[in-house]
């Protein structure tokens, strides 16, 4: 797992007591954690959540029916009710099913336990969402890699081959992906599908922000499932993803998953923001709204190369400085930090990434904010 380079980084680790060197996994004590970003203080503009909260008639009504919960008393069948809701609001075609995760990050997790047969192999374009390997390895699953092209579209003939070559059991197409924010060629992704010799799963995690899905074509296929969460809908506090599949491996895959893995508290505040879907709505038109703002005032800074943007974040790569070879995005990072302003710095997660930064799409008023410190932040880098 690629270590977030926004974060100090020890020169050695202290030694660790010989009972846990013995005892846990060497693959374990050889991998790095997945490390939040302190952001105390800063404009947090590096995890795509929506700026927006509630409205306060709608935090009060919430409030009261949260506080009427019966906490001590384990979920029961109002998680049937969400999973109802969640289909009803995605549009899941007749014959498929839900299966509901802590976040998609725990579905990606169950899918890779499910999957974990002798010789199983799990394949996804790179860069990407990082927790698709994590979850393979650590359920000792092979995880192949297969590079993008220099404008982050997917190699058609790598992926091909690839498939040929591996015979994944698993394959994971982000639509749009991250962190590229791009949403991919439908005619590739087809013909990815029709070569697969296993399981497709169509992460949709940015659709509010995006112009096309693939839930109304998964009906024509039986190895095709679609995961979506409920983190870029509003609610990334509250932890709840959703995996669509046909009905029969639908109840596989629900066999992994961990007793009462949605709290009742988190159950009900997505039920209730279902009920207010049309304020969420607004929310994301809005924040695509200032998405075309954002893009056309990167597009103006020179030495900044925006990527064309479906999701709620925009990626972008800094021209190096002529003849120093020094990491621009790092350097910028900081600067940014300095200047109040929390973003992304992609080095070091992939070649395909080097200078590359990420950056949230916000409110105007956040967004004004981190465009004049990045505009600061550049100017001081090339004095």
């Amino acid at each position: 797992m690629p270590l977030d380079q926004s974060l100090p980084v020890p020169f050695e680790r202290p030694p660790l007591p010989s009972l846990m060197r013995n005892r846990l996994r060497p693959d374990v004590l050889a991998m790095q954690r997945y490390l939040v970003q302190p952001s105390q203080g800063l404009l947090k503009m590096d995890a795509m959540e929506n700026p927006h909260r509630l409205p306060l008639e709608l935090q009060q009504l919430l409030g009261a029916r949260l506080g009427a919960l019966e906490l001590n008393r384990y979920p029961g069948l109002r998680l049937d009710d969400l999973r109802a809701a969640l289909a009803a609001h995605a549009g899941v075609p007749q014959g498929f099913e839900l299966v509901l995760g802590n976040g998609s990050d725990e579905l990606i997790s169950m899918l890779a336990m499910a999957f974990d047969r002798p010789g199983a192999c799990v394949l996804a374009p790179v860069p990407g969402f990082v927790m698709y390997g994590v979850s393979a390895q650590l359920q000792g699953l092979k995880f192949v890699g297969v590079p993008l092209n220099q404008r982050f579209e997917l190699d058609e003939p790598a992926m091909l081959a690839a498939i040929m070559q591996h015979q994944p059991s698993l394959i994971y197409l982000a639509y749009p992906n991250n962190p590229t924010a791009n949403l991919w060629d439908e005619a590739v992704i087809d013909r990815i599908i029709a070569a697969a010799p296993g399981f497709v799963v169509l992460d949709e995690a940015y659709q509010p922000f995006a112009a096309k899905s693939y839930m109304g074509r998964i009906a024509g296929h039986e190895h095709v499932l679609l995961m979506r969460t409920l983190s870029k809908f509003g609610l990334a506090g509250v932890r709840v993803g959703y995996l669509a599949g046909p009905a029969a491996l639908v109840r596989e895959l629900d066999k992994v998953r961990p007793p009462y893995n949605i709290s009742v508290l988190n159950a009900e505040c997505a039920l209730f923001a279902l009920e207010h879907s049309e304020v969420f709505a607004a929310q994301a038109r809005d924040i695509v709204v200032q998405r075309v703002v954002l893009q056309a005032a990167l597009a103006a800074l020179p030495g900044v190369e925006t990527f064309q943007s479906d999701a709620n974040m925009v990626l972008v790569r800094l021209a190096p400085f002529a003849g120093s070879g020094e990491d621009v995005a790092s350097t910028v990072f900081q600067r940014m930090k300095v200047r109040g302003v929390l973003v992304k710095n992609m080095a070091g997660f992939h070649p395909l990434l080097a200078n590359c930064l990420r950056l949230t799409v916000g409110a105007a008023t956040e967004n004004q904010a981190m465009l004049n410190a990045l505009k600061e932040s550049l100017c001081q880098a090339i004095q």
